[in-house]
């Protein structure tokens, strides 16, 4: 969704022309039990004229999706004896037994949780999309800088609904 009626609150090279309260109740639209079910929060901005025929190389589609579908296998495999075909699907029990995070991991995560407000819900989507993250760079255990990345991407909650 975009941050307010106008769609330019928050943007480096656009002015919004919303009044503040045409922003609150813009994003009152959508409840936090509802944000809170949402994975990834990403903020894109648009992307200017020029840098759009750039023709500067950048990582290909075959490339991505060689890394999407090793990442899915590894997902297959862990979880071929639970019925659960991905991350996404993990219950709260599978969290327990394939999101452990060693102290640091741990220590972040708290840190962050209480920071950021996160609800259960939230943190254990935080910890799923950890999982994720750590698949896709092929690594067994969840490391810091997975919980990092993961966190990111519900930094925007705090930019625009706290």
């Amino acid at each position: 969704m975009n941050p307010c009626p106008c769609g330019n609150y928050g943007s480096r090279t656009k002015q919004c022309r919303c009044t503040p309260l045409d922003i609150k109740r813009y994003l009152s639209r959508i409840s936090g039990p509802l944000l809170d079910r949402i994975d990834m929060h990403i903020e894109v901005e648009s992307i200017p004229p020029e840098r759009l025929a750039d023709e500067t190389e950048s990582e290909s589609s075959d490339s991505i999706r060689q890394t999407v579908e090793a990442a899915r296998a590894i997902q297959r495999e862990r979880y071929r004896e639970e019925g659960i075909t991905c991350n996404a699907r993990l219950s709260a029990k599978n969290i327990q037994r394939f999101c452990r995070l060693d102290k640091d991991a741990r220590e972040l995560m708290n840190t962050a949780s209480e920071k950021m407000g996160l609800s259960n819900r939230g943190y254990t989507r935080v910890l799923k999309v950890s999982r994720t993250i750590a698949d896709l760079a092929d690594s067994r255990d969840i490391k810091t800088d997975h919980i990092s990345e993961a966190l990111q991407y519900r930094m925007i909650d705090d930019k625009y609904w706290r």
